[in-house]
């Protein structure tokens, strides 16, 4: 991977690639559901902050780069569970998907955000959010779901618990560059950390490079709370790794002054999925993700950036990550 002007994630293979798709030689990979958890808790200094990990410098796609907690779909998220706010059919209605599809996007938002934090958006009634999944039994079940040896639904059964898709709002949704073999359309919600929890490991607030502790995630060896304009301003002074739709929706988040006004702007919030668009024009590439401007890129014949262009990037869960 490299890194120009900023702490975009760039793949060198991607010039090769957006070639081959527009000469017809590379048939794009069919993008799979996915979902992804912007995870917000109001600070003592102002505003909220946001969780983040940074995902294993040993990992094969985006290694280093600083993400959220989430991941695909799990076909098992579609089993029937205890529901509480939203109805499927209206998620549907606000995600455009059909009701079966929309249970399995926010199951999947839920779940994940689980096995990679340790905060579970569930409770014992429609009422009530659980305050503490700690203890062996919790971290039991957690890495249980994590190696797929237990479904989700099966989870909540036996502990009696309701998800509780009204602690969720929908946020943004980014489809994977059809030039990546990897490709995945992804969700991307807001939820605010309940009272009582704690992701995992616990710690005090902190930066990259200050209190860090090791992530709780297989994938991550980093989970940091941090303010969205001050991870912003790292990625701009090119210090923290990130894909287009992480320093997107970071951005987007600046202007709300708790986690509670962010949720609720969240029904406002555009849904139309992000896609990049390559074009080949005269043997150059122009790269650009709509409504974006600040990720076009212009690649020339020998595979380098123009100067004075921005850094390209994409995203997509590799085995769990999305964004």
């Amino acid at each position: 991977m490299s890194s120009t002007t900023n702490g975009q994630w760039y793949p060198p293979e991607w010039p090769d690639r957006i070639r081959a798709l527009a000469n017809g030689e590379l048939t794009p990979a069919e993008p799979r559901r996915a979902a992804t958890v912007l995870l917000l808790r109001d600070s003592a200094s102002g505003g909220p902050t946001v969780h983040m990990l940074r995902r294993r410098t040993s990992m094969a796609f985006a290694g280093g780069a600083y993400a959220y907690p989430g991941g695909s779909v799990d076909p098992r998220d579609e089993r029937p569970i205890a529901w509480a706010g939203p109805s499927r059919a209206q998620w549907a209605v606000r995600m455009g998907v059909d009701p079966a599809t929309a249970q399995t996007i926010v199951c999947a938002a839920v779940r994940e955000t689980f096995e990679e934090t340790g905060v579970l958006l569930a409770g014992t009634s429609a009422e009530t959010v659980v305050t503490d999944t700690t203890g062996a039994d919790w971290e039991a079940d957690r890495a249980a779901l994590v190696a797929h040896e237990l479904s989700f639904a099966d989870f909540l059964a036996r502990r009696g618990l309701v998800l509780r898709a009204d602690l969720l709002g929908a946020w943004a949704r980014w489809i994977t560059p059809e030039f990546e073999p990897r490709r995945y359309d992804t969700w991307f919600f807001v939820a605010a950390l309940p009272e009582g929890q704690h992701t995992l490991p616990q710690g005090p607030e902190a930066s990259p490079g200050a209190g860090e502790s090791p992530g709780a995630s297989t994938e991550a060896d980093l989970a940091v709370w941090i303010r969205p304009e001050e991870a912003a301003a790292g990625y701009d002074r090119g210090e923290l790794l990130m894909m287009p739709p992480t320093i997107a929706t970071l951005r987007s988040l600046q202007p709300y002054a708790t986690a509670a006004d962010a949720l609720g702007a969240a029904e406002a919030q555009n849904l139309t999925p992000v896609l990049a668009q390559a074009r080949v024009v005269g043997g150059e590439i122009e790269l650009s993700w709509p409504g974006h401007d600040e990720f076009t890129k212009h690649i020339a014949p020998s595979g380098t950036a123009a100067p004075g262009d921005g850094d390209a990037g994409t995203h997509g869960p590799s085995g769990g990550s999305p964004a």
